[in-house]
């Protein structure tokens, strides 16, 4: 999977407190000033690279998740913020909790934390645009090793 230089997140909600939702509201602020890094929220996931998860996973918003998993463009990363998205944390034993955001769809990164400061969550999106772009790079350099051997045969 590659991305780009800049990432395209939409936010879904599972069936949290609100609490991560808040820590990641607090990413657009002036301090974190997202958008400097080439992140920014989208509100369709038809324009996203990554699906930003937060709570356990409801039995409620299970299709809806599927769905929007669904309608995200490959390539696409996952992200299960907060303890509650990792396993169902506080909820995990209701029974209208599924449990973690992994057990509906596959997760790429979790990011733990009961919730997780902001910069935590940027640490975490940077660190994925910069494992993407170490990727992208390796694949250039083989693919334009591959075409030097080509032409020297």
């Amino acid at each position: 999977q590659q991305l780009g230089r800049s990432l395209s997140i939409r936010a879904v909600d599972a069936g949290s407190c609100n609490g991560c939702e808040l820590e990641i509201h607090a990413l657009d602020n002036a301090v974190y000033n997202l958008e400097r890094f080439g992140i920014r929220f989208v509100a369709s996931p038809r324009h996203a690279d990554v699906l930003l998860v937060t709570g356990p996973v409801s039995c409620n918003m299970r299709e809806a998740l599927e769905r929007t998993y669904q309608a995200t463009p490959d390539p696409k990363w996952v992200i299960a913020v907060g303890d509650c998205a990792a396993d169902g944390g506080l909820f995990k034993n209701s029974t209208v909790v599924i449990g973690g955001v992994a057990e509906v769809i596959p997760v790429d990164l979790h990011l733990r934390g009961c919730p997780p400061t902001p910069l935590q969550l940027l640490e975490g999106l940077l660190a994925l645009l910069q494992t993407q772009s170490q990727t992208q790079n390796q694949t250039q350099n083989q693919n334009q090793n591959q075409n030097q051997n080509q032409n020297q045969t």
